[in-house]
């Protein structure tokens, strides 16, 4: 009987027993299973993603210039430049159990499954901050089974591959905030103005909650929705722990001041100078499309927002607002370093894209120093002489070509070169190209930065090939810098998002053309705003020591001059085949470039053109052409290279038997130190 009773026993037991063995072994398979898993998704490589990042241009001094992110505004920072607040504040709201999990929160898992089951949909999510990274940065958004596998899978990915803190800085920097705002930098600046690192537990918590629902919790949409939103977060950083009730009494009463969304209709400072940047980060530089507008580069320029703001202004204010159609370019450079400092290509941006800075028309009279430093290398000195009268020119197996002068006004006299640079004497410049011949201007002007192709013909003398400003304005800079010349830069580097460098830009001088020449015309260039000259109109509105040329022709007004510390150029003139009114629209440009001058120095003192050494000034009868004396009644100074000024002294107005004296150059540091006392400071 005893057998009888034991043997069912015996039977639970080895069940038991097979069934404890078959439990063990399952769970050894399971962990070897998971261990599997788990060493083949360490060994596998997470999928490539682009993170889309905002590039940002620059101006020189720092200040954010643009920001290029097309609907994707994101600018990724490290967790150290984040708001402590801000971080506590989404990990109390999205994932509470985020330091403790590796992945998944498995509660919130099964009540999520629960709910899926019950419903039989997806309704009910649970995805932990991995997860949702996860899927951002993976994954689309449809809310299927095999979508919910992929993301538990790279989330243990993530997992193995990130610390905690790196899956937190990854996320924040790139999760929707509202707005085309994409991660907490550009969030910060979009609803505040300032930096992540800035932001207050207060609006740490209202950016926390926009995320749920971008459109649904914006401020700028709702504040009562946003500030209800805010008040769930503050309440779950104090049921973590993360905040006293006091605090947060506190932050929920803090006013929120968000920062004006800026008026689309008004146009941004530089459009066309920030179109010049992006053509060249394309085009000189290589860099595509997606990586300059998405790669989150930084962008550092040449720009200066304040001589810039000043251009603007001036040709907002100069041009007759009732001929929209009267359209403008300038443009500012340093010449000792070529950094662009200010670019205004066209009246309104909005109307016409087109950046008349790179346009290229007929420069006209602006042209003419550049032939004359051909001129002054080759044999010709201040005083060279020739008649201007009308002249009929003969060249190429007798084509005949007859310039004549403005308003057809003739002094039927010998003249200097001085006096034909004031002047703008067009006889006396083709006749000097018919001196040097054409193809030696054309060599000087692509020595000094024209890129542009010109005809070798006499004409050229009188700019009838076309140039762009900025080329002009390039040349200029190497006359004044004493024959040396130096390539435009507009962008000094270009950073990535990690820091390193792409492109860096340094000047570059390269002697082009004699030193002592150079400084010879840019001081007869000094004469075309002295009474008689073609600039003398405007030069009651300035302050200082100014070098510059006009230049017209029937569809164009230029002026193109310098000071020591800033070249620059202005062309007016219509994009279509309109002439210019010399009387009423040509002289536009002359004073838009001297307000301009004057205004973008304001502040600074005049700066003097010096001499190099090899230089000589001397008194000169302008009649006689000879050394002045004392007795002579219009004395000029005139500077030479040495050994080439004059060395008879004039006799035309001395007394009989009287030796002559001549007259002695002043004192240099006297005169312009009485020259420098027009500036006041505060003027």
């Amino acid at each position: 009987m005893e057998v009888i009773r034991e043997a069912p026993l015996l039977r639970y037991l080895r069940w038991a027993k097979k069934f404890v063995k078959f439990v063990i072994l399952s769970l050894l398979c399971f962990s070897f299973a998971i261990l599997l898993l788990i060493l083949y998704l360490r060994s596998q490589p997470l999928p490539e993603t682009f993170v889309k990042q905002t590039t940002t241009i620059y101006a020189s001094n720092g200040e954010v210039l643009d920001t290029m992110h097309r609907g994707e505004n994101r600018i990724s920072v490290p967790l150290a430049e984040i708001s402590p607040a801000l971080l506590d504040a989404t990990i109390a709201i999205e994932d509470r159990s985020f330091r403790e999990h590796f992945g998944f929160d498995w509660k919130r898992l099964a009540m999520a499954a629960y709910v899926d089951v019950i419903n039989m949909d997806m309704r009910q999510g649970a995805s932990t901050i991995t997860q949702q990274l996860a899927r951002n940065l993976y994954l689309s958004l449809d809310k299927t089974w095999e979508r919910k596998i992929k993301e538990a899978l790279l989330a243990i990915q993530l997992e193995l591959n990130y610390s905690k803190d790196e899956i937190l800085e990854m996320y924040v920097n790139q999760i929707y905030y509202g707005h085309s705002a994409y991660g907490i930098q550009a969030a910060a600046q979009t609803y505040f103005g300032k930096d992540a690192k800035d932001l207050t537990v207060a609006e740490s918590a209202m950016l926390a909650g926009i995320p749920k629902g971008p459109t649904y919790y914006s401020p700028f949409v709702d504040v009562e929705r946003a500030k209800a939103r805010q008040k769930l977060i503050l309440n779950a950083m104090e049921r973590d722990n993360l905040l006293s009730s006091k605090e947060v009494e506190q932050a929920y009463a803090e006013p929120i001041k968000l920062k004006q969304r800026t008026n689309e209709n008004v146009t941004e400072p530089a459009p066309y100078f920030r179109d010049y940047i992006a053509n060249l980060v394309k085009n000189k530089y290589g860099i595509e499309e997606e990586k300059f507008i998405h790669g989150g580069l930084k962008i550092h320029t040449t720009l200066d927002p304040v001589i810039q703001k000043k251009a603007e202004d001036i040709v907002a204010s100069v041009l007759p607002k009732k001929n929209p159609n009267l359209q403008v370019a300038l443009v500012a450079m340093d010449p000792a370093t070529g950094y662009i400092k200010a670019m205004v290509g066209g009246r309104d941006y909005k109307v016409s894209q087109f950046n008349r800075v790179l346009g290229k028309r007929q420069p006209g009279s602006s042209f003419k120093p550049i032939m004359y430093l051909s001129a002054l290398q080759n044999g010709y000195i201040p005083l060279t002489l020739m008649k201007s009268e009308p002249t009929v020119f003969t060249y190429d197996n007798n084509k005949q070509y007859i310039p004549g002068n403005f308003g057809g006004k003739y002094p039927n006299a010998m003249i200097n070169m001085r006096e034909a640079i004031k002047t703008s004497d067009n006889i006396y410049a083709v006749k000097t190209i018919d001196f040097l011949g054409p193809q030696k201007v054309v060599d000087q002007a692509k020595q000094l930065g024209i890129s542009s192709s010109m005809q070798a013909v006499p004409s050229l003398a009188l700019g009838t090939s076309p140039v762009s400003p900025l080329e002009l304005n390039a040349a200029y800079a190497t006359i004044v810098n004493k024959g040396q010349a130096v390539k435009p830069i507009a962008i000094t580097s270009i950073e990535d998002s990690e820091g390193n460098i792409l492109a860096e830009e340094k000047p570059e001088k390269t002697q082009v053309a004699d030193p002592v020449a150079s400084a010879l015309l840019v001081n007869m260039m000094q004469s075309v705003f002295e009474q008689g000259g073609t600039g003398y109109r405007v030069a009651g509105e300035m302050n200082r020591p100014v070098a510059g040329k006009t230049g017209s022709t029937d569809y164009d007004a230029w002026l193109s001059g310098f000071t020591p510390q800033l070249v620059s150029t202005v062309w007016v003139g219509y994009d279509k085949n309109q002439k210019v009114d010399d009387v009423k629209e040509g002289y536009l440009s002359k004073k838009i470039w001297a307000q301009f001058m004057e205004s973008a120095l304001k502040g600074q003192p005049p700066a003097l053109f010096d001499m190099p050494a090899g230089v000589v000034s001397v008194y000169i009868d302008p009649a006689s052409g000879k050394l002045a004396t004392e007795h002579c009644p219009n004395p000029q100074l005139f500077y030479f290279a040495s050994g080439t000024e004059p060395q008879d002294y004039c006799t035309d107005h001395i007394p009989t038997n009287e030796t002559p004296t001549p007259l002695k150059p002043p004192d240099s540091s006297t005169f312009w130190q009485r020259m420098g006392s027009w500036w006041k400071p505060n003027q």
